[in-house]
């Protein structure tokens, strides 16, 4: 295929900033198209990286090193900011379920799919561990495409799902790491090995249960290392905590992957502590930053990956890779969510089954399949591009479909309205702020403020008439329609 090539650039070259600067106003613009048209805004930010890489208008990004560098780093950012806005008490309820999910869940998955896959190549010569290693690259759900797409869309659902998904993929993304790692690891004479196929699985076993002891051990230790050191230490700034919140997060990954243990998982749950056990002066203020910041991530990210493509290359695998993606989206998801869930009975055949639906790729099975492409492993290159399709099809298809998936199994629910607070703001610990509008029936015993005779622990902060903001007195003569933004906390009479 030749490429358009309007012009002919290299990204990492004297003009990086202005070229990077032109893409990142690209992808936000092209966010309103995306919100238009339903469609997951990660999803145009791929294809946009596809548009104007070589195949496309000529930019070229071809260093396969940087971007593992730049993709991990990001993903980093991402399970570390969906730590600290992961409810303890939200996902307590469901916690069994979303364990089960990421761990034997994702090992169902590939041992499914790597046995499909080693079917199907067969007749070519296909390696059964190359075969698992495709599909331990492709084995969980991504956790930035679920957690952008779900509140993106505002999806509300029943029966708890949204933070058990939320769960799922936040902590299955190392699972599938780990796989990878170690199977990687194996094909490049790196890991553990022991005589005959016994000893070679007994290999794998060894490595992910160091991984994954280290990685708890590094994260509960971190977490409530941290919890200490931010109680007793106060700064002037929520910026300068931010950022201090955010070295921990990468010191985590650091030590945890020093002690060969896994980086992911130990941030993840270092995060959940912090987020939960530490009492945050201003977390409104840092929630935010960490919000911008996991946008900034995920939209670099698929940049990246998408100017990575090539899409002259994946027309000799599209076959393969549409037949994997139909096994993996249509029996083995299935298949691993109704076995994982199967001590739940409670849980009901429609819950389950949207599980299964929101089995979603991302930039985390394209950023694994990188790793045996920089190990330099045979062909390599096409498990990257089969990847690439499956990943593109995922979100086309299911990550348009939630929304309308949901209603059709009768699983998503109208949310209360938002508290109109006209841009004010308070902290948590003075309480909740709520608005109230004036009625006829308000008015009934006085038309005063104080007629209203509002319970201890209620303050009107202000009210809004109109266009106009009046500062709320005992003597106020109220209005039908009047707007009250009111506070509901402790009272001291």
């Amino acid at each position: 295929m030749i490429p358009l090539s309007l012009f002919s650039l290299h990204l990492m070259s004297e003009n990086m900033l202005l070229l990077a600067s032109l893409l990142v106003f690209a992808a936000i613009m092209i966010t309103k198209v995306g919100s238009k048209l339903g469609a997951p805004s990660l999803l145009f930010f791929l294809i946009l990286g596809m548009a104007v890489g070589a195949d496309g208008l000529g930019l070229k990004f071809e260093d396969y090193d940087m971007a593992e560098s730049i993709g991990h780093f990001a993903m980093t950012i991402i399970l570390f900011s969906a730590g600290l806005e992961t409810s303890l008490e939200e996902t307590k309820p469901i916690f069994k379920q979303g364990a089960l999910l990421s761990t034997v869940g994702v090992l169902i998955t590939v041992a499914l799919t790597g046995v499909f896959i080693w079917l199907f190549e067969g007749r070519t010569g296909g390696r059964l561990m190359s075969c698992f290693l495709l599909a331990a690259v492709m084995g969980s759900t991504d956790s930035a495409s679920v957690f952008s797409i779900l509140r993106e869309k505002r999806l509300h659902l029943k029966e708890n799902l949204g933070p058990m998904l939320e769960l799922e993929s936040g902590s299955n993304d190392p699972m599938a790491y780990m796989l990878t790692i170690t199977l990687v690891n194996y094909f490049s004479d790196k890991g553990l090995h022991f005589s005959g196929p016994a000893g070679m699985v007994l290999s794998g076993i060894l490595v992910l249960l160091i991984q994954i002891a280290v990685g708890i051990a590094v994260g509960f230790a971190v977490g409530y290392a941290a919890k200490y050191l931010l109680e007793k230490v106060q700064f002037p700034s929520f910026a300068l905590t931010s950022i201090l919140i955010l070295s921990i997060g990468f010191f985590t990954n650091g030590i945890a992957t020093i002690l060969h243990g896994n980086g992911l998982l130990a941030l993840y749950l270092a995060a959940i502590i912090i987020g939960n056990k530490v009492k945050l002066k201003d977390r409104k203020e840092m929630l935010h930053f960490f919000s911008g910041l996991t946008w900034l991530m995920q939209l670099v990210m698929f940049l990246m990956l998408g100017l990575l493509a090539r899409p002259s290359g994946m027309v000799h695998v599209l076959v393969p890779a549409l037949l994997i993606g139909a096994f993996m989206f249509l029996v083995a998801r299935p298949a691993s969510v109704f076995i994982s869930l199967l001590p739940f009975r409670k849980m009901s055949f429609r819950a389950k089954t949207y599980v299964s639906w929101v089995g979603l790729k991302g930039a985390g099975p394209i950023l694994f399949a990188l790793c045996p492409v920089v190990a330099g492993l045979e062909n390599s290159s096409e498990m990257f591009n089969i990847v690439f399709i499956i990943t593109l099809l995922s979100l086309m298809i299911r990550g348009t479909s939630l929304g309308s998936m949901a209603r059709w199994l009768n699983l998503s629910y109208m949310e209360d309205p938002k508290p109109e607070t006209f841009g004010m703001d308070i902290p948590e610990e003075m309480g909740m702020m709520r608005d109230h509008v004036v009625t006829e029936e308000d008015l009934a015993g006085g038309a005063t403020l104080r007629d209203l005779h509002l319970p201890h622990g209620i303050r009107v902060m202000m009210v809004r008439r109109g266009e106009r903001f009046l500062v709320p007195h005992g003597s106020m003569v109220l209005e039908a329609g009047d707007h009250l933004v009111i506070i509901i906390g402790e009272s001291d009479d």
